[in-house]
């Protein structure tokens, strides 16, 4: 064991323009955390500091990096060559590593890091810590098998996951989705892979919702649709959409909505949303913290299908309306698919939005919504019991 006893958990949220990788982080070590177990979150979230910490979860901010392109990233807020920018972050995280000496390292989706800046922490800790379990967390869907298969055989991910990872985590369902096949996962690392099912958000109490500003604004008998984009970085389409369809009528539909762009939706798209909504007496807000809180006060989400947003609305059993964007990731179109079929979201490929077709889908889905309650009512996500019963099982040192 390290100094005073306690167990280490350090994980790492390379975290470059969404709320998706720091909002899953965090619902992970809330959950793992027990009374002598320090969790320390490094992360280039520039709102990390907005979010509240539990005792013994801490985080080291690194600077933030903003993606251009799949392969192009440039500091967030300093103005420095992007070189000397991921050397600050790479020294960081392994100084950091050094120093808190963790018992297991948790990499969230890169298994490299981003720009390979997590490849010297992993070596040292299999050089100087060998202890140390290295895990790697994917979520259910990356990309197509294609695009991943190519990517990771560029970079030499397989490599990597052989000798340097203890395991992976996979957090959704085998049964939903075979990375196994559709990454032509070897055998050798197949055996690492643990599919913990999708991971399960807070579920806030009825007197939580109904104090709810948002709930207390809704009349009595009235519908509530909350439009959300994650971070906003690319939810501009959805919006403009969701708008596009008010504006459309001539009559005011049956429902209330309220829109939530995301911190990161840029200043002049999101001035727009906020104008446009503002004429029509619709309330829009930025950054909505307690997530939970509003999802279980809908009647109906519409999103784009992050893996993040999915967890939450599921886990408030709330009927979704999916408007996946397909690029420059498929991974939430696929997502959209695979849920779609078990009857657990529908959505509309961002293709073919139009103002009626989106207008039809929302009151069908507000007037018949017994047959996706009745399918998420039996749908269990079990991603915090599984890395909970994992975790005991390395602290008492079984394999």
């Amino acid at each position: 064991m390290a100094r005073n006893s306690s167990y280490n958990i350090l994980m790492y949220s390379h975290d470059t323009y969404g709320l998706g990788h720091i909002r899953r982080t965090m619902a992970i070590a809330s959950n793992l955390r027990e009374a002598n177990i320090n969790i320390l979150i490094l992360t280039g979230s520039p709102i990390a500091g907005r979010f509240s910490f539990p005792e013994q979860i801490d985080f080291v901010r690194i600077p933030g990096m903003i993606k251009k392109t799949n392969e192009e990233y440039l500091p967030l807020s300093i103005k420095i060559n992007s070189r000397h920018a991921l050397d600050i972050r790479k020294n960081i995280i392994t100084a950091t590593a050094k120093t808190f000496q963790p018992h297991l390292f948790i990499v969230d989706k890169e298994p490299l890091g981003l720009k390979k800046e997590v490849l010297p922490t992993l070596q040292w800790l299999r050089r100087c810590r060998p202890e140390t379990r290295t895990v790697l967390g994917l979520r259910d869907i990356m990309d197509d098998g294609p695009t991943i298969r190519n990517d990771w055989k560029e970079k030499g991910v397989y490599e990597v996951l052989e000798t340097l990872y203890s395991e992976i985590w996979i957090y959704g369902n085998r049964e939903f989705y075979d990375p196994v096949d559709e990454y032509a996962i070897p055998e050798s690392l197949s055996r690492k892979m643990h599919f913990t099912g999708y991971i399960p958000r807070r579920i806030p109490g009825r007197k939580a919702v109904k104090k709810s500003k948002i709930k207390n604004s809704v009349k009595n008998g009235e519908k509530l649709v909350v439009v959300t984009t994650g971070g906003g970085g690319d939810g501009y389409a959805v919006m403009n959409a969701f708008l596009a369809m008010l504006e459309s009528g001539s009559a005011p539909l049956p429902f209330k909505s309220v829109l939530i762009t995301g911190p990161f939706m840029p200043l002049e798209k999101r001035k727009e949303i906020f104008e446009r909504a503002r004429q029509l007496g619709v309330k829009t807000c930025r950054f909505y913290e307690q997530m939970e809180d509003i999802l279980a006060a809908a009647d109906l989400v519409v999103s784009m299908g992050g893996y993040n947003t999915i967890c939450e609305i599921l886990t408030q059993g709330t009927v979704s309306l999916l408007i996946p964007r397909e690029n420059p990731r498929k991974e939430q179109l696929i997502r959209s698919q695979v849920l779609h079929r078990r009857n657990l979201v529908d959505y509309i490929p961002l293709n073919s939005v139009a103002p009626s077709i989106l207008r039809d889908k929302i009151l069908s889905l507000l007037n018949n919504p017994e047959p996706y309650h009745e399918a998420i009512s039996r749908f269990q996500l079990t991603g915090i019991e599984a890395m909970r019963r994992r975790l005991a099982e390395f602290r008492n040192g079984k394999s």
